[in-house]
């Protein structure tokens, strides 16, 4: 860029999409995320192709360059395998120092978190519902209605994502329907 030059950013956020230069995307089937559920028979008689989710990010620098920030948006689906709901992987992050945020922009869902106790809690996500993501404590969401579930997220480039710890030891509670309503048990 040139001294006093006025441009457009490479990158945009509508609201609910994300893009531009850098973008990345993602894409988790049933068939991709299945050994997070509990039921696995009800998995089994599942459709394994279809889309859990997705995720869009903008990543400006490589991952592991201190002090960047990266941003994006996850969409996950309505449904349930069994009493529990469509949900994330879940993970820590491999800096445990890394803090992040996440905002509801459509739908209704939980954030589930867990520290390094095995005490697990959840916050209601909705449509403007700010998430603040200490440092060391496993995340992931669950969608609880019956539309899609949006989220964007911010986090620093050196966060790094540990998701074989939640692959190997799980979370300490489940999310799962009961009554009507979703309850950690």
């Amino acid at each position: 860029m040139k001294d006093q030059e006025i441009v457009f950013s490479p990158y945009f956020f509508n609201g609910k999409e994300i893009g531009g230069q850098g973008a990345v995307k993602s894409r988790r089937t049933l068939g991709d995320i299945k050994g997070i559920f509990a039921d696995s028979e009800a998995i089994e008689k599942m459709d394994l192709t279809m889309e859990a989710y997705h995720v869009a990010s903008i990543m400006p620098m490589a991952e592991g360059t201190p002090g960047g920030i990266y941003m994006g948006i996850t969409y996950i689906a309505p449904g349930k395998v069994g009493n529990e709901y469509f949900m994330t992987k879940g993970h820590y992050h491999k800096n445990p120092e890394s803090v992040e945020y996440y905002w509801g922009v459509e739908g209704q869902g939980m954030l589930i978190l867990m520290d390094r106790d095995n005490n697990v809690w959840a916050e209601r996500m909705f449509p403007g519902s700010l998430h603040y993501i200490p440092a060391d404590i496993a995340h992931r969401v669950a969608n609880v209605g019956e539309s899609e579930l949006v989220f964007a997220a911010s986090w620093p480039s050196d966060a790094g994502h540990d998701y074989e710890t939640i692959a190997k030891d799980g979370f300490a509670r489940r999310l799962v329907e009961v009554d009507g309503e979703p309850k950690l048990v």
